[in-house]
């Protein structure tokens, strides 16, 4: 119950009683996060996540299902009466990479929860307790998609073929997802139409003739070559290429040499990322890229070859759940919910989500704030999220939810 300026008592909104409930919950959605983030897992098979989650949900009456090409876990939570479905999504694996942080729960495992997922978990398990409380106020149902294998391994993928979409007899009719990052505590952003780009990956291999280091006169030494390679494909994407249809390239990986100092190598090997907003800029890397790296090694009488990987397509926002999501989240938290400018580069597994069901990603913005931490990316072994976010994350996902249903049920009834 909240009071008004003249004295009687109204009933609290159902966002205002998301949110309050969510302040509620805090304690234990951060208990859960830092026991997440202190024993971080890799790829499609998290078993002690799964676990940590399954637990989490164990007090409420939801359908459960576990996968089976992954350890992805699937709550279903039925509404007071029939409906349609809306799906909320969490990714849960990490990255590997040494934790650097000073914080009291780090990793030690050589795996990090360096881009979020520990809050996702959370914030998603917050929702299904709020939520869970409300049933009876929704008609419809609710799919909680916690997933394995966002970083690389297309888990989100994976949970569609295993049927993720059927599981509660229809299709969704909205999907949503909070990614955290780096910025203003509390700040949310989202966009109709792209909001992240394509990822995919590429290698090449220079084959030269190896030979002895004090005489390299007599090889075809592929270690320069390499080099120039390297700087060929900066000017390659930044000459070719429209600054408003971007493309990012990012060399990530060198290889060359046998461990000895004097022995120059046959072979040397480069990759990396690439990163693109439309699908015409990804068929112009693939079809002059490896022209490119053939071009420079033959220069030096050398020889390449280029391979490039498609990986995930670019998350696109539908428009009209987005305008609805903004809609919905103003009220609630104001001036804190923001229409981003622009996309980001990174890339986000919840596209295939996207691609079937009209979805909406927000990025939940998460520097503890009087710090530093907010120049430090996503994907560092400094980043640091804080988790005072937990409480709104879970209200925005079931203040998302619930009025996704509510406006599905009025437009049936009209």
């Amino acid at each position: 119950m909240k009071i008004a300026a003249d004295g009687p008592r109204f009933p609290a909104s159902p966002a205002e009683r998301f949110i309050a409930r969510g302040g509620e919950l805090l304690p234990e959605l951060v208990t859960l996060r830092r026991a997440i983030h202190a024993e971080p897992e890799l790829g499609l098979h998290l078993p002690e996540t799964q676990r940590r989650v399954l637990e989490a949900l164990a007090p409420l009456d939801l359908e459960l299902h576990t996968g089976t090409a992954l350890t992805s876990v699937v709550a279903v939570l039925r509404g007071a009466t029939p409906g349609p479905t809306v799906l909320l999504r969490a990714d849960m694996d990490a990255l590997p990479l040494q934790e650097a942080t000073d914080l009291p729960f780090r990793s030690t495992n050589g795996a990090m929860h360096a881009c979020g997922h520990d809050l996702h978990v959370a914030g998603l398990v917050g929702a299904a307790h709020l939520l869970h409380a409300h049933r009876d106020e929704l008609a419809g149902d609710v799919v909680f998609m916690f997933q394995p294998g966002e970083e690389g391994f297309e888990g989100a993928r994976l949970m569609l073929e295993e049927g993720l979409l059927d599981v509660t007899g229809q299709r969704p009719v909205a999907a949503y997802a909070v990614h955290v990052g780096p910025g203003p505590r509390g700040t949310f952003l989202t966009r109709p139409g792209t909001v992240t780009a394509s990822s995919s990956s590429f290698s090449a291999e220079v084959s030269g003739r190896g030979g002895h280091g004090s005489r390299p006169h007599e090889v075809v030494d592929p270690v320069p070559v390499l080099a120039e390679i390297v700087l060929g494909l900066q000017s390659f994407v930044t000459r070719r290429f429209d600054v408003f249809d971007p493309v990012v390239l990012s060399v990530t990986n060198l290889a060359a040499g046998t461990g000895a100092d004097n022995v120059i190598p046959g072979k040397a090997r480069l990759s990396g990322t690439l990163r693109t907003m439309s699908p015409e800029a990804l068929a112009r890397i693939e079809a002059e890229l490896p022209r490119v790296i053939a071009g420079i090694a033959e220069a030096h009488s050398a020889a390449a070859t280029a391979e490039i990987t498609t990986g995930y397509p670019s998350v696109v926002n539908d428009q009209a759940t987005t305008e609805r999501a903004l809609e919905s989240l103003r009220p609630a938290f104001g001036g804190r919910v923001v229409t981003a400018p622009h996309p980001t580069m990174g890339a986000e597994d919840f596209s295939y989500v996207a691609q079937r069901v009209p979805s909406t990603m927000l990025m939940l913005l998460a520097s503890p704030p009087g710090s530093d931490r907010a120049s430090v990316p996503n994907h560092s072994p400094h980043a640091v999220f804080d988790d005072a976010v937990l409480g709104d994350q879970a209200a925005a996902l079931a203040i998302l939810a619930a009025q996704t249903l509510t406006a599905h049920a009025r437009s049936g009834a009209s």
